[in-house]
């Protein structure tokens, strides 16, 4: 009788402990949170900083890190397998896809990029530039703000008889990547000395300065007077707050514009259609009365192969592409991006699905 009550007072007992472990582990499983990898570029890092908490709030389950690190890094990185989404203003090269078959190029929306400078009593000025004479500037042939190029593009401007500081990134860069395409593009002389990538070897220039990331860029415009540096377009803000100039540039039709919410878009109107099925391509010096010669798809170079993390990471990239998602304005307008046109939009569905 003692017996039989021990043993059903025992099976109570592992009934209890096996409640209480099922309990705990079914916490544990609410409570579990899937961890997305971010970090490259700093053109892009804005957007992500607003895309997350509003991310997280919806899905309080997944939980994202992102970081300004250079597309260099991004890419990098992503390739290696250290994250699940290396941020880049630059797709991967043939050379890169031809070793690397199973990474993907995803854009997640348009972008652009500025050309600022600062010279004292003229910052509120647009003055305008053109490629070949940024390449002069550069390489270090036009040395003088009132070189005798840039007055003939910018009559009646009092240009100052000061040496030019040219500014560009230290670091692997997509926005390296993208100034130098509109510098080869429009001064075929470029192209073919230097080329352009995320790295370039820039020509020794007196007084040039490097800097990293896109934070690095605006500083060292700030703190050196007649500086000239390429800044992405989400660093508008902080451009304006610093009182610094942003020029006008020749587009592939001859006129002079700014990055607007006109200019930008005609460019992605003339180039998005040529957009192949693995999205990578150049959108820079569109053609067009008023495009905009430097536009860009900002990508998330992405792995196929994520085991586990494919079904969170396709769910996120894709409410990061829905306008209803991460591409409605009040994510994209603070950081000056345009949503995707609807055909880009398609064709990067269509890669988030092959993510497995």
């Amino acid at each position: 009788m003692f017996k039989a009550k021990g043993l059903r007072t025992g099976s109570l007992v592992i009934k209890g402990v096996l409640a209480a472990t099922l309990a705990t582990a079914s916490i544990g499983a609410a409570n579990a949170t899937t961890t997305i990898q971010e970090t490259g570029s700093s053109l892009l890092y804005p957007l992500f900083n607003l895309w997350v908490p509003a991310y997280s709030k919806a899905h309080p389950d997944v939980q994202i890190n992102a970081a300004s690190t250079g597309s260099g890094t991004g890419i990098a990185q992503s390739i290696a397998g250290n994250v699940q989404l290396g941020g880049s203003d630059a797709y991967l090269s043939g050379a890169m896809m031809k070793k690397h078959p199973h990474m993907l190029n995803i854009p997640v929306a348009i972008s652009s990029q500025m050309v600022n400078y600062n010279l004292p009593g003229l910052n509120g000025k647009h003055i305008k530039l053109s490629g070949p004479v940024l390449s002069r500037i550069y390489e270090g042939t036009a040395t003088y703000w009132d070189d005798s190029a840039i007055k003939r593009m910018n009559p009646g401007v009092d240009l100052p008889h000061h040496r030019i500081v040219p500014v560009h990134r230290s670091d692997g860069s997509g926005d390296t990547f993208l100034f130098t395409q509109y510098l080869s593009f429009s001064h075929p002389y470029w192209h073919k000395k230097y080329g352009y990538g995320t790295t370039v070897n820039w020509p020794a220039v007196q007084g040039e300065i490097g800097a990293t990331g896109n934070p690095g860029m605006v500083q060292a415009l700030k703190d050196n007077p007649y500086s000239v540096a390429y800044i992405g377009i989400s660093y508008k803000g902080q451009i304006d707050k610093d009182g610094l100039g942003e020029a006008k540039l020749k587009n592939r039709s001859g006129n002079f514009v700014l990055p607007t919410v006109e200019t930008v878009p005609a460019a992605a109107a003339a180039m998005v259609p040529k957009t192949p099925k693995d999205e990578r391509v150049s959108l820079i010096f569109a053609p067009g009365h008023n495009a905009y010669p430097i536009i860009n798809y900002e990508y998330t170079i992405v792995s196929a192969d994520q085991g586990d993390m494919a079904a969170p990471l396709k769910q996120f990239l894709n409410w990061a592409v829905s306008t209803k998602g991460g591409n409605a304005s009040e994510f994209l307008k603070p950081v000056n991006f345009m949503p995707l046109p609807q055909k880009a939009a398609e064709l990067t569905r269509a890669q988030i699905a092959k993510i497995h």
